[in-house]
């Protein structure tokens, strides 16, 4: 009897799960056979892209969106991943912290459809990937393929039913990979030193006095101007700028990772080929970063460079001085020069060439600086923004405006002309020999 009980118990409590399991969703599981894109990647010779996708863990999320869809694979070469790559930027991927940021380099790589060499657009096109990144695919002039920045050097070098895989030169870095990795290094500098004060001026004898109890990363004392090196139209410095024995923040890099960003971007080649090639301004930027300075940068894009004549890019100081003008010495967004110039109409920033002064006013929903045939559009915004540096990019090259003679006023000024005389001067050369010739002549006449 005690058999019977149980065993009418378990069947009724089958029967009660049989409704369950068949309310339950079915569990698919895709079904990668030997010839997919996946396995041929794997298995080719891009084998630090192999790498990098093991240890992110993307195998089971590229299954299921090859069992959805064919894809395109962009792999780099795997010496752009061994010696082209900075050291310090692929130790931040390989961090178990930044999984998510490998996660997204690696699938701004992939895009969710089949694009084959043949099916290249002719012009600008562009096309999402599976971290939801926004591909540009050209094709220059020449007839070279290129995607983002880089070029495409084996298309269609591994078919499959499934995908293509493309090798291209480089490695693709988005934007947001690149914030995160500046934020986070950023922030590791400046957890590392011991916050000091910066010194403050007398304005008597404009010397520093004692050091006062400032907080880190307050602003210098001392006007930017004051910290520029001698350039060819500026006095020497009186004083370097503060900042102590150990600086609040690593300007250096901090140029120098805006000056990537800037490569990485696409379009602002000529602008980082001014600063770091032509000029010595890269240096002197991160020198004023370092000492607690900030700066907005106006980057002209490669179109409005070219415009440039030789005779204005000749003349002995002519890059620095245009330059000088497109820096701005404050921290601004495009969000808060947009607003400035919603609620104030125009507004004059003060730059790095003394004493002119752009003009910003909102146009056609964007912010325009300057005015006349030499203004610009708010092109690219925030190309840059680490909280001391700002890269804001502009659809032309700034020039101040000529500067007017003080003479020349509203009102005319009547002007007596007064005839010119010409005056003999009396000769004044013989006087001597003269007084002697008199005195000799009447000592003879006294004598005779």
């Amino acid at each position: 009897m005690v058999f019977y009980g149980v065993s009418n118990f378990i069947t009724l409590f089958l029967l009660f799960l049989l409704p369950l399991h068949s309310a339950l969703p079915p569990t698919t599981t895709v079904q990668i056979n030997s010839n997919s894109i996946l396995v041929a990647l794997l298995d080719s010779h891009y084998t630090e892209l192999a790498e990098l996708v093991e240890k992110a863990l993307l195998l089971q999320k590229l299954e299921e969106a090859v069992g959805n869809h064919n894809i395109t694979i962009f792999a780099p070469r795997n010496q752009a991943l061994e010696r082209d790559l900075d050291p310090e930027f692929k130790r931040f991927l390989l961090e178990p912290r930044n999984l998510r940021s490998l996660q997204t380099l690696l699938m701004s790589h992939i895009l969710p459809s089949r694009i084959a060499s043949h099916h290249w657009p002719p012009t600008h096109l562009h096309h999402h990937t599976l971290s939801n990144h926004r591909l540009h695919l050209t094709t220059n002039p020449t007839g070279a393929k290129t995607v983002d920045s880089a070029e495409i050097l084996k298309p269609d070098d591994v078919i499959r039913p499934d995908g293509v895989i493309h090798g291209i030169q480089r490695l693709i870095i988005p934007r947001s990979v690149q914030e995160d990795f500046n934020r986070r290094r950023n922030l590791r500098d400046i957890s590392a030193i011991l916050p000091e004060g910066a010194p403050e001026v007398d304005p008597r004898t404009n010397r520093l006095k004692k050091p006062a109890p400032v907080p880190a990363g307050a602003p210098p004392v001392l006007p930017i101007y004051d910290a520029l090196a001698p350039g060819p139209s500026l006095a020497p410095a009186p004083a370097p700028g503060p900042g102590g024995p150990r600086h609040h923040f690593n300007g250096e890099r901090q140029v120098k990772d805006f000056i990537q960003t800037l490569l990485h971007y696409g379009g602002y080649n000529e602008m980082a080929d001014i600063l770091v090639n032509l000029t010595s301004l890269a240096t002197e930027m991160g020198r004023l970063v370092s000492e607690g300075y900030v700066l907005t940068v106006l980057a002209p894009n490669d179109e409005a460079m070219a415009k440039l004549t030789t005779d204005q890019l000749s003349e002995p100081g002519a890059p620095e001085q245009i330059i000088y003008y497109h820096i701005i010495p404050e921290y601004q967004t495009e969000e808060s020069m947009y607003n400035a110039v919603r609620r104030f109409g125009k507004i004059s920033y003060d730059t790095l060439r003394l004493p002119h002064k752009v003009v910003a006013q909102e146009s056609d929903g964007s912010v325009k600086f300057g005015h006349g045939d030499s203004s610009a559009y708010l092109f690219d915004p925030d190309i840059y923004t680490d909280g001391r540096i700002s890269v804001q990019g502009i659809d032309g090259v700034l020039l101040p405006p000529e500067e007017e003679n003080e003479d020349e006023s509203s009102t005319p000024i009547r002007r007596v002309k007064t005839p010119l005389v010409k005056v003999a001067s009396k000769p004044r050369r013989g006087k001597l020999l003269q007084l002697a010739c008199s005195m000799v002549g009447s000592f003879g006449r006294v004598c005779s």
